[in-house]
């Protein structure tokens, strides 16, 4: 195959709550059968897509839409997006969440607590795509059948959107391989964070540091925050707010890059951390060490438990200071490297704040 291949583009989640809801009206008020339906997107441009399913009971009518995300690794591809309508008497648009679509229960998302997880774009989206079949009252009832399975593979659990997935989309197109989604659901988590008012904040890669966190420190889950890969990003979000203190907390087979500058952590875009901390390694202990696969290895197999904290302290100590030297909006830092047993092989900065009574 080609590397030349264009990547094909995908529609997002709200676009396929868009192209069913207006599939249902024109059932509901038309009685009309349509095999494909257009929209408006919020750049101008229009979409068209397939419609899988439609009926109805006379009181409501159901379209569904299955989600192409095209070359986009999204969770949600090939999902089944089912929409029921109905009218109300309000003559207003309103949204309640299905089965499979999340509930908001926390305060800092573009959503209200109580209200169906379904965002300001595509709520637009669906209204005026709505006005261009009738100008009345429409209940609209998002479904996503495997959506609470999907939500476990995103971040609304953390979020406090329970239940299901999101419906999502500002553009209506998603680009694929794209950073925005992630940075949009990451940044999404430090907002519910301002919203808590929570003063102390925990950076961690994934799951591996969130633990690693409330184990050893006094934190709770509100106050941790996932970076996935999204070093530059996030670090550049947290200088917006005002924060009293800041716990970073990592293995160092991601963390040591960001001693290096590289802010983007995934490993197709930024360099192995072996050759860097073999180097200072070798430094510690004053011969070549053999050559070894992973940090984790270079770690737990050739070196000894009080080289092992001489060497997570000074990565650690370099972490610190290239966050320091790059973010200088950012509060008081310390830096903690944890193995994949989730114990503590390194450490810099103050910790009286993050101490256990």
């Amino acid at each position: 195959m080609s590397s030349d291949k264009p990547l094909k583009w995908g529609i997002t989640t709200g676009s396929c709550a868009t192209l069913a809801a207006k599939a249902a009206a024109i059932l509901l008020l038309k009685g009309e059968r349509v095999a494909e339906i257009d929209i408006p997107l919020p750049d101008g441009s229009r979409l068209t897509q397939p419609i899988s399913a439609l009926s109805t009971d006379g009181v409501g009518a159901t379209a569904t839409v299955v989600k192409d995300a095209g070359d986009d690794p999204d969770v949600t591809h090939g999902t089944a997006v089912v929409v029921t309508v109905k009218r109300n008497q309000f003559n207003e648009i309103r949204f309640f969440a299905g089965v499979g679509v999340g509930t908001v229960s926390r305060a800092g998302l573009a959503i209200p607590p109580g209200e169906a997880a379904i965002n300001p774009g595509p709520r637009q989206m669906i209204r005026a795509a709505l006005a261009e079949v009738a100008e009345c009252g429409f209940d609209i009832t998002v479904a996503v059948p495997a959506g609470v399975e999907l939500a476990e593979k995103t971040f609304n659990p953390r979020l406090g959107i329970k239940g299901g997935i999101s419906i999502l989309g500002t553009s209506g197109r998603v680009r694929p391989f794209s950073a925005p989604a992630l940075r949009e659901g990451l940044k999404c988590a430090l907002d519910v964070a301002v919203a808590a008012k929570i003063k102390n904040l925990v950076l961690v890669p994934g799951n591996m540091g969130n633990r690693a966190a409330q184990h050893y420190f006094a934190v709770i889950r509100e106050q941790i925050v996932d970076v996935s890969n999204e070093w530059g990003f996030m670090l550049g979000e947290v200088e917006k707010h005002h924060f009293d203190q800041l716990l970073v907390v990592g293995h160092p087979g991601k963390l040591a890059k960001l001693a290096r500058d590289q802010w983007q952590t995934h490993s197709a875009q930024s360099d192995s951390a072996v050759p860097y901390v073999s180097e200072l390694a070798a430094k510690i202990v004053s011969t070549p060490l053999p050559e070894a696969n992973t940090v984790e290895e270079l770690f737990m197999e050739f070196l000894n438990e009080n080289q092992r904290l001489q060497l997570g302290d000074r990565i650690a100590t370099e972490v610190r200071r290239k966050i320091v030297q790059n973010y200088p909006q950012l509060p008081e830092i310390a830096v903690v490297l944890i193995n994949l047993k989730r114990q503590i092989i390194g450490r810099a900065g103050d910790f009286n704040v993050w101490r256990k009574r």
